[in-house]
């Protein structure tokens, strides 16, 4: 690990200010950007520590939705009585997102901003073009059996690793954003995320003078929410895919969806085509399965990931007969 100097934020905008100098980044719960630094791939010459800013609150708002602070851990997000209520698909992508140390240190905005967990990226010998821009991809031609089948280019395939995101994007949350100057922006959380394009460097629309204060969550939809995630062991593993669904049906149609995925591309993949497969059409399995379809159509494998496609398939159809079964 390189050396750098250190600093404990007690005021939002000056945090902001100060991170936004040359060669500053934030630093929170630490669980993904100490890891970075210790490998040598992210080499920070000051960190501004925004653990102890007041951000933590779960608060209502007018309109029957929730603010979830940046700083509010995510073991205490999951276990708070309004999200395992209202908004339990987040409380079960939450808990299966981590081991219950990791989220009792896991802040929500910097789970929001983590980065992949794609090997070649953190092997320092390797091409990666999200690392070093312009050295290459070399998860294309090796061994790509976790990477994305959805939104990838030919300068990266890796996914993003959240689940946290994935049953946020299928509630329509929003992102606030606090500018330097004191101004606030919220971004829409499928319009925060970039995808690869050839730039896979650039991960979100975050500007340097902006720090993520919280997450709005609007009124949920009637009907239940599920949260389902495949992976490799049950423990603690990032997914293979996971998917986020909110079904509201009534007398056998669905009249609202949502679904999200998760470990399938580069970003949490909200599939507006596979909500329009399912509204106001039966809630059985043919409209399951041609929703799936319509969803995984721009699919594309590389080899090792191939199986993805039909699992993910798999995966959202078992989802809906869950949530639309007991809407």
């Amino acid at each position: 690990m390189r050396s750098f100097t250190y600093e404990r934020a007690t005021d939002t905008r000056a945090a902001v200010a100060a991170a936004a100098q040359p060669g500053a980044k934030f630093i929170s719960g630490g669980t993904n950007l100490l890891d970075l630094m210790k490998l040598d791939i992210e080499y920070p010459s000051h960190l501004v520590d925004i653990s102890r800013l007041p951000l933590r609150d779960i608060e209502e708002l007018p309109d029957g939705g929730l603010r979830i602070g940046a700083q509010a851990r995510n073991s205490d997000v999951a276990a708070d009585p309004r999200v395992r209520t209202r908004y339990p698909v987040l409380s079960e992508a939450l808990v299966s997102g981590a081991s219950g140390q990791l989220r009792n240190k896991a802040s929500t905005g910097g789970n929001l901003v983590q980065r992949t967990r794609c090997p070649y990226f953190y092997d320092t010998a390797a091409g990666c073009n999200k690392r070093d821009p312009g050295s290459g991809c070399a998860a294309i031609g090796g061994f790509n059996r976790i990477h994305a089948i959805l939104g990838a280019s030919e300068s990266c395939i890796a996914t993003h690793p959240s689940d946290m995101a994935v049953a946020m994007t299928a509630l329509d949350a929003e992102i606030e954003l606090l500018r330097a100057d004191g101004s606030v922006r919220r971004v829409a959380i499928t319009d925060f995320y970039r995808l690869p394009g050839d730039t896979p460097h650039i991960e979100n629309v975050l500007g340097d003078d902006e720090m993520i204060t919280g997450v709005l969550l609007p009124p949920p939809l009637p009907g239940r929410q599920i949260y389902r995630k495949v992976r490799d062991r049950a423990s603690y593993e990032f997914a293979l895919v996971s998917v986020a669904a909110v079904v509201s049906a009534d007398r056998g149609t669905i009249r609202e969806a949502r679904v999200a995925f998760g470990g399938v591309a580069h970003k949490p993949w909200r599939s507006v085509e596979a909500e329009d497969a399912l509204t106001d059409h039966p809630a059985r399995m043919d409209t399951y399965r041609a929703a799936a379809e319509a969803a995984l159509r721009g699919a594309v494998g590389r080899g090792d990931n191939d199986f993805k496609i039909e699992l993910a398939k798999r995966t959202l159809c078992r989802t809906l007969a869950q949530a639309a079964g007991a809407s």
